[in-house]
Protein backbone atom coordinates (compact mmCIF):
# COMPACT_ATOMS: atom_id res chain seq x y z
CA UNK A 1 0.00 0.00 0.00
CA UNK A 2 3.03 2.39 0.73
CA UNK A 3 4.05 2.11 -2.93
CA UNK A 4 1.05 3.05 -4.21
CA UNK A 5 0.48 6.25 -2.41
CA UNK A 6 4.12 7.50 -3.26
CA UNK A 7 3.46 6.61 -6.82
CA UNK A 8 0.38 8.80 -6.69
CA UNK A 9 2.26 11.43 -4.55
CA UNK A 10 4.92 11.66 -7.11
CA UNK A 11 2.43 11.26 -10.21
CA UNK A 12 0.12 14.37 -8.20
CA UNK A 13 3.91 16.53 -8.36
CA UNK A 14 3.94 15.94 -12.07
CA UNK A 15 0.82 16.62 -13.01
CA UNK A 16 1.00 19.88 -10.62
CA UNK A 17 4.31 21.28 -11.96
CA UNK A 18 3.05 21.31 -15.84
CA UNK A 19 -0.18 22.78 -14.94
CA UNK A 20 2.26 25.46 -13.78
CA UNK A 21 4.51 25.20 -16.30
CA UNK A 22 1.72 25.95 -18.87
CA UNK A 23 0.14 28.90 -16.88
CA UNK A 24 2.96 30.49 -16.88
CA UNK A 25 3.38 30.32 -20.78
CA UNK A 26 0.00 31.67 -21.38
CA UNK A 27 0.56 34.34 -18.84
CA UNK A 28 3.83 35.32 -20.92
CA UNK A 29 2.03 34.88 -24.73
CA UNK A 30 -1.26 37.05 -23.09
CA UNK A 31 1.65 39.93 -21.79
CA UNK A 32 2.97 39.92 -24.92
CA UNK A 33 -0.04 39.96 -27.48
CA UNK A 34 -1.34 42.84 -24.65
CA UNK A 35 1.74 45.00 -25.41
CA UNK A 36 1.69 44.50 -29.03
CA UNK A 37 -1.89 45.78 -29.02
CA UNK A 38 -0.94 48.61 -26.58
CA UNK A 39 1.43 49.72 -28.88
CA UNK A 40 -0.78 49.75 -32.09
CA UNK A 41 -3.26 52.05 -30.19
CA UNK A 42 -0.70 54.35 -29.27
CA UNK A 43 0.78 54.42 -33.08
CA UNK A 44 -2.99 54.74 -33.96
CA UNK A 45 -2.74 58.19 -31.41
CA UNK A 46 -0.09 59.39 -33.05
CA UNK A 47 -1.12 58.88 -36.52
CA UNK A 48 -4.14 60.96 -35.51
CA UNK A 49 -1.76 63.56 -34.34
CA UNK A 50 0.11 63.87 -37.43
CA UNK A 51 -3.00 64.20 -39.31
CA UNK A 52 -3.97 67.18 -37.28
CA UNK A 53 -0.92 68.46 -37.38
CA UNK A 54 -0.76 68.20 -41.65
CA UNK A 55 -4.29 69.99 -41.39
CA UNK A 56 -4.04 72.73 -38.89
CA UNK A 57 -2.74 75.93 -40.38
CA UNK A 58 0.81 77.43 -40.47
CA UNK A 59 -0.35 80.62 -38.60
CA UNK A 60 -1.33 78.25 -35.96
CA UNK A 61 1.58 76.31 -35.37
CA UNK A 62 0.41 73.12 -37.78
CA UNK A 63 1.84 71.82 -41.47
CA UNK A 64 -0.69 74.17 -42.69
CA UNK A 65 -0.85 71.17 -45.75
CA UNK A 66 2.23 72.49 -47.24
CA UNK A 67 4.86 69.17 -47.60
CA UNK A 68 7.77 71.05 -47.02
CA UNK A 69 6.71 71.64 -43.82
CA UNK A 70 6.63 67.59 -43.27
CA UNK A 71 9.64 66.88 -42.15
CA UNK A 72 11.07 64.13 -39.37
CA UNK A 73 12.28 67.06 -37.45
CA UNK A 74 8.91 69.05 -37.43
CA UNK A 75 6.71 65.81 -36.84
CA UNK A 76 9.05 64.50 -34.19
CA UNK A 77 9.06 67.95 -32.03
CA UNK A 78 5.11 68.06 -32.66
CA UNK A 79 4.50 64.98 -31.75
CA UNK A 80 7.40 65.34 -28.36
CA UNK A 81 8.89 62.39 -29.34
CA UNK A 82 12.15 63.52 -28.40
CA UNK A 83 14.14 61.55 -26.06
CA UNK A 84 13.11 60.57 -23.49
CA UNK A 85 9.50 61.89 -24.38
CA UNK A 86 9.52 58.69 -26.91
CA UNK A 87 9.13 56.00 -24.42
CA UNK A 88 5.96 55.24 -21.93
CA UNK A 89 5.30 52.11 -20.25
CA UNK A 90 4.04 50.51 -23.75
CA UNK A 91 7.30 51.00 -25.30
CA UNK A 92 9.47 53.28 -27.81
CA UNK A 93 8.13 55.03 -30.81
CA UNK A 94 9.76 57.03 -33.30
CA UNK A 95 9.02 59.23 -36.32
CA UNK A 96 10.92 56.83 -39.19
CA UNK A 97 10.71 59.35 -41.83
CA UNK A 98 8.54 61.93 -43.39
CA UNK A 99 8.47 63.41 -46.81
CA UNK A 100 6.30 65.33 -47.12
CA UNK A 101 3.46 62.30 -48.75
CA UNK A 102 3.87 60.05 -46.07
CA UNK A 103 4.70 59.47 -42.54
CA UNK A 104 6.31 56.54 -40.68
CA UNK A 105 6.01 55.62 -37.40
CA UNK A 106 7.42 52.63 -35.34
CA UNK A 107 6.58 51.66 -31.88
CA UNK A 108 8.77 48.65 -30.10
CA UNK A 109 7.38 47.16 -27.57
CA UNK A 110 8.91 46.47 -24.17
CA UNK A 111 7.70 42.89 -23.27
CA UNK A 112 9.48 40.26 -24.67
CA UNK A 113 8.59 36.62 -26.08
CA UNK A 114 11.89 34.14 -27.17
CA UNK A 115 14.19 37.55 -27.40
CA UNK A 116 11.91 39.37 -30.01
CA UNK A 117 9.76 41.82 -29.30
CA UNK A 118 6.43 43.21 -30.13
CA UNK A 119 6.64 46.20 -33.50
CA UNK A 120 4.15 48.31 -35.46
CA UNK A 121 5.14 50.10 -37.70
CA UNK A 122 2.46 52.84 -38.77
CA UNK A 123 2.78 54.63 -42.52
CA UNK A 124 0.41 57.84 -42.78
CA UNK A 125 -0.13 58.86 -46.67
CA UNK A 126 -1.04 62.72 -45.97
CA UNK A 127 -3.17 62.67 -49.30
CA UNK A 128 -5.87 60.38 -49.25
CA UNK A 129 -5.74 60.71 -44.96
CA UNK A 130 -4.77 56.89 -44.54
CA UNK A 131 -3.29 54.92 -41.76
CA UNK A 132 -1.63 51.47 -42.50
CA UNK A 133 -0.16 49.71 -39.65
CA UNK A 134 1.93 46.64 -39.90
CA UNK A 135 2.40 44.14 -36.49
CA UNK A 136 5.95 42.44 -36.47
CA UNK A 137 8.61 41.07 -33.51
CA UNK A 138 12.01 41.95 -33.92
CA UNK A 139 14.88 40.54 -32.21
CA UNK A 140 15.74 42.15 -28.72
CA UNK A 141 18.39 45.80 -29.38
CA UNK A 142 17.50 45.78 -32.56
CA UNK A 143 15.95 49.12 -32.68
Amino acid sequence: MGTQQILLIVLSVIIVGVAIAVGISMFNSQAYNANKTAIASDAQAYAAQVLQYWKTPESQGGAGGVAANMTTTAVTAYLGLTSPNNTNENGTYTVTSADGTTVVLTGLGKANRNDMNPQIITTITLATDTVTAVASDEPVGSV
